[in-house]
């Protein structure tokens, strides 16, 4: 029987990987890399894509190896406790813009990009199928996500926040209309990198040495590439591996557009009562949400009668709030109403957000049942592999759609200064708008149908 303290440990994995730095690389990257580091629409649009490639290959590689790993520590406690270090430092680097031209500043942020990407798999995929070997009960692999969850949440809202107040905090040189000059922005961003690179490292290394690994998998003698066919007749695998490519493109669209929507649709940040509503303040509302339902989760999920139930009722909400954002008005003025619909599309997001990862667990035991052997760390991978997929490409198709609409970013040859321009206001403004809310919604569609599909009844 797990004890609260190995939850807590459990926990902290996820607040460290999806709490701090999937988060802010979410949020605030497509915007960092356009306006403050210095790279063109295309250049961002483009390093997100090379890097989906890269995770294809290295997420289920990752987790064949987790799974034939054999130490003192366990099978994947040590990626995590060795892996913490490296992958708090790396986090820093990446928010760190040289003093390089145009050339420079790409091959810099495209070589830490995929050194982060490798090191998220590296720590995630292990950490993600620790789950399959810490229990083989079915209510308490629901405990662990639905604690997984809440910790990702919990500190996705202390993480976004406190993000500009730590930005004052470090304060800067500022422009004649109270913004920060974009040699500020880069001192901030740098100082965040640093912060918040420690206390991942920190919440990695504990959820390591916090955890326990109860269960034996049951392991291949060899290394194969049977299991990686394996997964492409495991129709549960494969119908579970789209739907979670379709929730993180939601997401992603919503989190990688939020800077822009604060920034060019509300006219910057909006203070109410002292309380600074920057872009990822806007979506901390979502992420308190998404704890409080993310926790109520495992209750939901019993009174639906089955997983699939709960899933597909969560994603209907997603739909609906995603849809009634378009049709408020782009004022600040409504800035409550906008804050009310961000709320309720988050019940959605934090009911279904624990079963994705529960399910993946019963995809794993489904094949460890069909074939004899246990793949637990290569399907784990997926669902790593799939949040890494639907985010970036999200992100990407974001920094795409945007310059097609008229925004225009990069870095000036001569100067070295970070350069953005605009020629249509009002059809990015729309685009930004649509992206928020109708491209989301649409993709809901897809993943009901998904869901209507897959297999497990459980």
């Amino acid at each position: 029987m797990a004890t609260l303290k190995e939850k807590i440990g459990y926990a902290l994995g996820d607040a460290a990987a999806g709490g701090i730095t999937w988060k802010i690389m979410s949020i605030a990257f497509p915007l960092f890399f356009t306006n403050v580091f210095g790279l063109t629409v295309a250049d961002t649009a483009t390093l997100m894509l090379i890097a989906r490639m890269f995770d294809v290959v290295t997420d289920p590689l990752m987790g064949s190896l987790a799974d034939r790993t054999q130490s003192r520590w366990g099978t994947y406690r040590p990626w995590l406790i060795f892996g913490a270090i490296p992958f708090g430092l790396i986090f820093a680097l990446l928010l760190f813009t040289p003093e390089f031209g145009p050339m420079g500043k790409r091959i810099y942020a495209y070589s830490l990009y995929l050194l982060m990407m490798a090191m998220y798999t590296a720590v995630n995929v292990p950490y993600g199928s620790l789950l399959g070997v810490m229990t083989d009960d079915d209510n308490e692999k629901n405990q662990f996500s639905s604690y997984r969850m809440v910790g990702a949440y919990a500190m996705g809202f202390i993480t976004l926040f406190t993000f500009p107040y730590i930005i004052e905090f470090i304060g800067g040189e500022k422009l004649a209309d109270g913004t920060y000059t974009v040699e500020a922005k880069q001192h901030q961003y740098a100082i965040i990198g640093v912060v918040f690179g420690i206390i991942a490292a920190v919440g990695t290394l504990a959820c390591g040495l916090l955890t326990k690994e109860r269960l034996k998998p049951v392991r291949a003698e060899k290394f194969s590439f049977k299991p990686f066919a394996d997964l492409f007749k495991n129709k549960p695998w494969i119908y579970l591996t789209l739907i979670g490519i379709c929730t993180n493109f939601f997401n992603g669209f919503r989190y990688a557009v939020a800077g822009y929507l604060m920034e060019y649709c509300l006219h910057g940040d909006v203070t109410v009562s002292g309380l600074i509503i920057n872009y990822t303040v806007f979506m901390t509302f979502g992420e308190v949400t998404c704890m409080i339902f993310g926790g109520l989760s495992p209750k939901f999920t019993q009174w639906m009668g089955s997983k699939r139930k709960a899933f597909t009722v969560a994603a209907i909400i997603c739909a609906v709030f995603s849809t009634l954002f378009f049709f408020i008005p782009q004022d600040p003025a409504y800035i409550w109403a906008l804050i009310a619909i961000v709320i309720l599309t988050s019940v959605g997001i934090g009911l279904y957000s624990p079963l994705l990862w529960s399910m993946y667990a019963d995809v794993a035991d489904y094949a460890t049942e069909k074939n004899g052997t246990s793949s637990t760390g290569l399907i784990f991978s997926s669902g790593t592999m799939a949040q890494k997929f639907g985010t970036a490409i999200s992100g990407s198709l974001v920094a795409l759609l945007l310059g097609i609409s008229g925004f225009v970013s990069g870095t000036d040859p001569v100067t070295g200064q970070t350069t953005v321009t605009i020629s249509d206001m009002e059809s990015v403004r729309s685009m930004i708008w649509a992206l928020f809310s109708l491209f989301p919604a649409f993709i809901v569609l897809i993943m009901l149908y998904l869901l209507y599909k897959y297999p497990i009844k459980k």
